[in-house]
């Protein structure tokens, strides 16, 4: 059943309000169970993830496993494994104000959340906040894009076999789904996708003064000086920008290169990409399509009046649109002014740092930041002098595995962080208490008050 009118979202909205407010999410064993559920699901249904992942973005398996399911997984784990001591209340220290007291940090889950989830890794980027929202007691409705249909129809039949209704419901649609969605009134909202779609949705919410996650993206830039070894850095920049067909947030946007390198760089580029998908990669089974028409034609578009020095094929029948090298654009171009988001890697060479800084000192704080060099102090000039999401010296996009770290944007690039621990932390309202005992009030706390406050002031500064 696909909820396409306000009818249908209205009743769904208040069918988990229900859901929530008869407490059963709120024990520790009950999501756990429906953890294992969903894991025992996405498990007996890989096959059919592999097929949609295919069907949608061209992914190979091996792409498919290891950064959209193996993703999921190990986050589900995490959140079984961990949830009992996570879920727990914290004691934390008390004030001599209050003594004699006990003073705790109480995890609670929002109620009733919006997950807004996009298309360039339709399945990891839609379950994986999911988790989250169910490990911290959430119901949960969640949007997936409509641009992976396979994959949306998955996880929907996926969440059907797993969950009822009232606890997590799957609607499918365009973005006038979303807009429905939007109206209503939730206590949290996570939303995966552009910049611009993120204001929407943060207008959208501040209707309602609803928190929100924004997980966006920006032009997240490469610095590389005469340093690193060629060889290798080419290696990583191949592999972090071509996967997934360029389509994913944090790859490196465009390369920021010393120009004493600069040749022997591209050269050892085009190298690693033949060496990774062949001399025509088209036929290569190993690289993706881009996800539908439109982003197609923006991706053309963007390189009208460019000087690609390498690639430039397309096939727009099968939604190809090869490896691209782009020399020197000029920077108020339409190639570097939005986010990329497809294979397509602008070159911009420079001579002294101080060029390094006039660039990006321009332009919005990005998702992601890189950096490759043997100097240490070079790299940890530029990590303090720029915000970002995350940043990553001498590779490209491999923060995002580590569920250890917090995964998320800042200003442009977005608001909030989830995975591993910060994704129970992003759905969970921590509640202080205290609790007091009966047998000591501090004298002068109550009126009359005492005359003197000097003692009083020193007491009070030093509790």
């Amino acid at each position: 059943m696909k909820y396409n009118s306000d009818i249908a979202i209205d009743i769904l909205h208040k069918k988990q309000k229900i859901f929530f407010n008869s407490q059963v999410t709120q024990s520790n064993s009950f999501r756990i169970k429906k953890l294992k559920g969903l894991k025992k699901e996405i498990n007996f249904r890989e096959k059919d993830i592999y097929e949609a992942l295919k069907r949608d973005l061209g992914k190979s398996e091996f792409e498919s496993m290891t950064s959209e399911i193996v993703l999921v997984e190990k986050e589900i784990t995490k959140m079984i494994k961990m949830l009992p001591i996570w879920n727990r209340p914290h004691r934390t220290k008390s004030s001599l104000v209050n003594f004699p007291s006990k003073d705790y940090l109480i995890p609670e889950p929002y109620g009733n959340t919006l997950i807004i989830s996009p298309w360039n890794y339709p399945f990891q980027l839609a379950v994986t906040p999911l988790v989250g929202a169910i490990a911290a007691g959430n119901t949960v409705v969640l949007k997936p894009s409509e641009f992976a249909p396979y994959t949306c129809e998955l996880i929907k039949e996926i969440i059907k076999n797993v969950f009822d209704e009232g606890h997590v419901a799957v609607l499918e649609g365009d973005g006038s789904v979303a807009s429905d969605l939007l109206q209503k009134k939730w206590d949290y909202i996570m939303f995966t996708g552009s910049t611009s779609i993120g204001k929407i949705v943060a207008k959208a919410a501040a209707e309602h003064l609803t928190p929100t996650t924004l997980e966006l993206g920006g032009k997240s830039p490469c610095v590389i000086d005469k340093t690193p070894p060629i060889g290798i850095t080419a290696k990583r920049l191949v592999w972090g920008k071509f996967l997934n067909c360029g389509q994913t947030c944090i790859a490196p946007d465009y390369i920021l290169v010393h120009e004493d390198i600069k040749e022997k760089l591209i050269q050892k580029v085009i190298h690693q990409i033949e060496k990774a998908f062949g001399k025509n990669q088209q036929d290569s089974e190993d690289y993706g399509r881009i996800a539908h028409k439109n982003h197609f034609n923006r991706l053309k578009k963007s390189l009208e009046n460019q000087n690609v020095i390498y690639g430039g094929q397309m096939a727009e029948k099968e939604l190809f649109f090869g490896p691209t090298l782009v020399d020197n654009p000029p920077l108020i171009s339409e190639l570097m002014q939005e986010e990329i988001f497809g294979p397509i890697l602008p070159i911009i060479s420079y001579k002294e740092e101080e060029e390094i800084h006039k660039i990006l000192e321009k332009r919005e704080r990005p998702l992601a930041f890189y950096v490759f060099s043997k100097r240490k102090k070079f790299i940890d000039q530029l990590f303090k002098r720029y915000s970002f999401g995350g940043g990553v010296a001498n590779d490209s996009i491999i923060h995002f595995a580590n569920d250890n770290l917090p995964f998320g944007g800042v200003g442009h690039s977005g608001m909030g962080a989830y995975h591993g621990k910060f994704s129970f932390k992003n759905f969970s309202h921590y509640k202080p208490v205290i609790k007091r005992a009966y047998w000591f009030d501090i004298p002068g706390r109550y009126a009359p008050y005492p005359k003197s406050l000097s003692l009083l002031k020193l007491l009070l500064k030093n509790l």
